[in-house]
């Protein structure tokens, strides 16, 4: 004897639209309060159960295709009145229950599986095995939301495609041009006054159920997906026949598409599942529709020319552009050429400027002692006073660090002789003097005002200090002084001063991505010039 063990399968009810976090009342939006309990066989198998559908909103479908019977039991929560509400069942579309109230003094206590109390009663057990048991709910309060769930016993039937048009306006109305009984494969061309593809299948109470994609076969995608079928007299031969009107932009280019209409059934989701993708496809239709967009037609000779009329057109026009472009390069190049050259050209008449204004002050010097009778210190003074000479006069553009640190040397000692003072020179360790160049002169115009406009007065007391270090990618220099101090924003008269500005603004046009910048310190207690040469090293 086969015993009926029941399974509990709880779903929130369509014909109850019940938010259960928020509890039920009747005036929310809900027509219902409760859930819906089924029962089914302990060995059946596949049970789909609470398929909803965004075309049918009030509508929950339950797959059995191995269940024999199924059991119903609705509940309400204990606040709901079960008295305003009323039920159909219809067995195959035949009523078994026609518009019956719920009988209060037939519910009962119970639990349903969580915290909340409700009352229940059973709706009553119904042999589903190829048939369709249907129950319709709604509330006397709201009659026109009417909710309805669905228990399928048979086999869902694989739709069929009736036939597809084009739809294009005439002068005598909109024109449909029907290919019926469609094979496997259906040839459609458009032309550019056709606006719609319309695809026709056979009528079911399940209409529903389905839903229509469209697959690009060259990519693989999904360029389309329906669930909204229309029904109208379209054609008389098509009357009533649900269809879907698609629009001719989705189809970007000929080739062949696939349309694909199959039932919105979760086949993961079910109970005690064993179904195979073999299994599923035999749920689904297929069929290859090659679509020709007429303004893509051409024959291959136009399509040659064509192709040799644009390969032209862009050839000539990079050939053109290519020409343009290295006019406006040698254009540039020559006019940064003439820049820098005029830079360094101007350059070179501030060492010119330099270079008299640097001797006239040694020879000045040499003057001093010789007036003040010290004949040795003016004789290591010329001798000083040679080297120097023949280093500045030197032409060229760049030396290194070690031949700029010599230079500096040899003119500190010169004056030593003259002013008594003291000098340090710092360079880091981590730079490598011989083979890191600089601008030629380019710290012995300043050096030379901390000598004379800085410690010359303070005789032993005076000190200079020249820094060279490396921060980074930057070459940083300093010359330090313990003088007086002047105020740098004063416009002064020192020549080497504004010599020197001009010719870093100079190296500024000539080294764009290597800046110069000049920043200077002065107070009472002496001055401090920095001189940075941005990504030098």
């Amino acid at each position: 004897m086969k015993k009926i063990i029941f399974t509990f399968l709880i779903f929130i009810v369509t014909l109850s639209a019940v938010n259960a976090q928020k509890g039920i009342n009747f005036s929310s939006k809900y027509a219902a309060g409760g859930k819906l309990l089924m029962c089914v066989d302990s060995s059946a198998k596949n049970v789909f159960y609470g398929n909803v559908f965004p075309n049918q909103p009030y509508t929950s479908f339950n797959y059995l295709p191995e269940v024999n019977n199924v059991s119903v039991q609705i509940y309400f929560r204990k606040n709901i009145n079960a008295e305003d509400y009323r039920y159909t069942i219809l067995a195959d579309d035949e009523p078994i229950v026609l518009n019956k109230p719920f009988n209060k003094a037939q519910l009962k206590d119970a639990n349903a599986g969580d915290e909340e109390v409700f009352s229940s009663t059973t709706l009553g057990t119904f042999a589903v095995k190829g048939k369709i048991i249907t129950i319709i709910t709604y509330d006397i309060q709201k009659p026109l939301n009417v909710y309805k769930n669905v228990f399928y016993g048979k086999p869902i039937p694989k739709a069929q495609i009736k036939g597809f048009s084009k739809r294009f306006v005439t002068d005598k109305g909109v024109d449909y041009s029907w290919i019926t009984n469609p094979k496997d494969r259906t040839n459609l061309t458009f032309t550019e006054k056709d606006d719609e593809l319309t695809i026709v299948k056979d009528r079911s109470d399940i209409d529903y159920l389905y839903y229509t994609s469209i697959k690009d076969r060259q990519t693989n995608k999904i360029i389309f997906e329906s669930t909204a079928w229309q029904y109208g007299g379209i054609v008389e031969e098509h009357e009533f026949s649900p269809f879907i009107n698609i629009d001719k932009s989705i189809f970007k280019k000929s080739g062949d598409y696939e349309i694909i209409i199959q039932p919105r059934i979760k086949w993961e989701g079910c109970r005690d599942c064993d179904f195979s993708e073999k299994d599923i496809e035999n749920y689904i239709t297929r069929h290859t529709l090659s679509i020709t967009l007429d303004e893509e037609k051409y024959t291959k000779k136009e399509l040659l020319i064509y192709t040799l009329i644009v390969a032209l057109t862009i050839g000539l026009a990079f050939l053109v552009i290519l020409y343009f472009n290295k006019k406006r390069n040698r254009k540039l190049l020559a006019e940064k050429e003439q820049q820098k050259n005029t830079a360094k050209l101007q350059l070179n008449s501030i060492r010119a400027q330099l270079n008299p204004h640097f001797l006239f002050n040694a020879l000045s010097g040499i003057q001093n002692l010789m007036n003040k009778n010290e004949t040795d210190n003016a004789n290591k003074y010329l001798s000083k006073f040679a080297r120097l000479t023949r280093n500045v006069l030197d032409d060229k553009e760049l030396i290194s660090l070690s031949q700029e640190k010599t230079l500096l040397d040899d003119y500190l000692q010169m004056e030593q002789l003259r002013f008594g003072f003291r000098y340090e020179i710092n360079p880091s360790e981590d730079l490598d003097l011989a083979n890191i160049e600089i601008p030629s002169m380019l710290l012995q115009p300043f050096v030379e005002n901390a000598v004379k406009h800085g410690i010359s007065q303070k005789a032993t007391d005076g000190k200079i200090v020249i820094g060279l270090m490396k921060q980074g990618n930057d070459l940083v220099l300093t010359v330090t002084d313990n003088g007086n101090g002047f105020d740098p924003q004063k416009n002064t008269n020192g020549l080497g001063l504004q010599l020197s500005n001009s010719r870093i603004a100079l190296l500024n046009s000539i080294y764009k991505e290597n800046r110069f910048t000049l920043a200077i310190q002065s107070t009472r207690n002496g001055t401090k010039i920095s001189l940075t040469l941005t990504d030098w090293l």
